[in-house]
């Protein structure tokens, strides 16, 4: 089939976050084309929107497959409305300019029969110029102020107690049958995600989990498996009494969601990965071998994680981390027992598989601290556009958390909730 892209490019005045305040919302008819729009959402919660422009009768339907308020990007493909199409995918993005203002690129790559693609192409093109030229002398309001968050949802210690024996803090039930699990880091426990629980427990049922061997659970009869961990989200979704879940990880816990997600994807709604996704699962064995080894050079000597938890914080805080923060990141640490953290490092370095994207077939959120040593923006951001590449029906949000490092969820919770919330508010429950 046939080809072709069309790219338009153009300087709007207003700086970038003006801009996009008016063109980042995917479903506003500023478009002078636009005659109405409606707001539609699928089966899983991805946006929608069903135009009708000036002069036709023809509905045209587009979703939303990617969105980062961070980058100021998103990316749509259309559905239904233009005649012989068979494939649309179209990109708009706002970046400062050079000497003031914004710099505005809007693509489409489309598919259609010879007869119809240079047509399609030259409508796009008029189209996309429109958009930029009424961007160009908009004018702004100011974007409204941020309301706080609503008072978070309180929570009770749980134990789950078929060996392994799983230690969780738990929300009250909602009627939904619907759980948002939270998973930690390496370096983590369960505390670390209470913040989070409260606000995504006025949503839906939250759990946050101690992992295998860390804080109130025990570790099993033998090594942990990456099969192990999603045995242990089988068993809780069965406990708690929940049909799907969203699985929210960091790190550590991102790898195991991912995980999960390749064995699992029809008994997901959601997936959130913070500061990591891949983990040591695109490592060559080398790679793995030496990052093992390298950890557990203390742990031979003698050492437990109270001794290192200070090297570790300094790794893992951003440079805007208070004093606060920093403690609560040592006290993580240095609460794992030594057989825990070994424990988890063989797991991490031995992956069973390199993760096949093609299987996500639910919407995914990727977050990352401004400052991530170990999961900087750019590689998750490439990660992001992984998944919006293979994913079959891709609904994919990408997002920097400002000032953080990599326990972006803790350094920053009220900016972590936020995005967090909003993704989950959008979920079919």
């Amino acid at each position: 089939m046939p080809r072709d892209q069309v790219h338009v490019h153009g300087h709007v005045p207003l700086p970038p976050e003006q801009v996009w305040q008016v063109a980042g919302d995917f479903c506003a008819a500023w478009h002078p084309a636009i005659r109405e729009i409606v707001v539609e959402r699928d089966t899983r919660g991805a946006l929608i929107r069903a135009i009708r422009v000036h002069g036709e009768d023809t509905l045209y339907r587009e979703q939303l497959t990617y969105r980062s308020d961070s980058d100021r990007v998103l990316g749509y493909t259309h559905l239904e409305g233009i005649a012989g199409c068979e494939a649309y995918d179209a990109r708009f993005s706002v970046a400062p300019a050079e000497g003031g203002g914004s710099s505005v690129l809007w693509t489409a790559a489309i598919r259609a029969p010879a007869v119809r693609l240079g047509q399609i192409a030259e409508g796009t093109r008029a189209v996309f110029e429109a958009g930029i030229a009424t961007l160009a002398v908009l004018r702004v309001a100011p974007a409204p102020a941020v309301q706080p968050l609503p008072h978070p949802m309180g929570s009770t210690s749980m134990m789950v107690d078929d060996l392994p024996r799983l230690a969780l803090s738990v929300t009250p039930e909602t009627g939904s049958r619907m759980l948002c699990l939270f998973l930690h880091g390496i370096g983590g426990a369960r505390g670390n995600w209470l913040p989070q629980l409260g606000q995504a427990g006025r949503l839906m049922r939250a759990a946050a989990l101690d992992l295998r061997g860390y804080g109130d659970s025990t570790l099993g009869p033998r090594q942990s498996t990456v099969d192990d961990y999603c045995a242990d989200i089988l068993r809780l979704r069965s406990v708690l009494g929940a049909d799907r879940l969203v699985l929210v990880g960091l790190s550590y816990g991102s790898w195991i969601a991912t995980s999960f997600a390749m064995r699992h994807p029809e008994l997901l709604a959601g997936l959130v990965l913070s500061g990591g996704c891949t983990g040591m699962s695109e490592a060559g064995p080398e790679e793995r071998e030496a990052f093992r080894l390298s950890r557990e050079v203390p742990l031979n000597a003698g050492q437990v994680p109270a001794d290192f938890a200070p090297a570790v914080v300094k790794v893992l805080a951003g440079p805007e981390a208070d004093e606060a923060t920093r403690q609560a990141l040592h006290a993580s640490m240095a609460a794992i027992p030594a057989a825990t953290y070994r424990d988890a490092l063989v797991c991490f370095t031995n992956p069973l598989e390199r993760f096949d994207f093609s299987k996500l077939t639910m919407p995914v959120l990727l977050m990352t601290g401004e400052h991530d040593r170990l999961a900087p923006p750019a590689e998750i951001r490439g990660i992001a556009g992984r998944i919006w590449d293979q994913a079959p029906h891709p609904s994919v949000q990408f997002e920097v958390i400002a000032g953080a490092g990599h326990v972006c969820n803790v350094e920053c919770p009220e900016s972590y909730s936020r995005i967090l919330t909003g993704f989950l508010e959008a979920l079919p429950r």
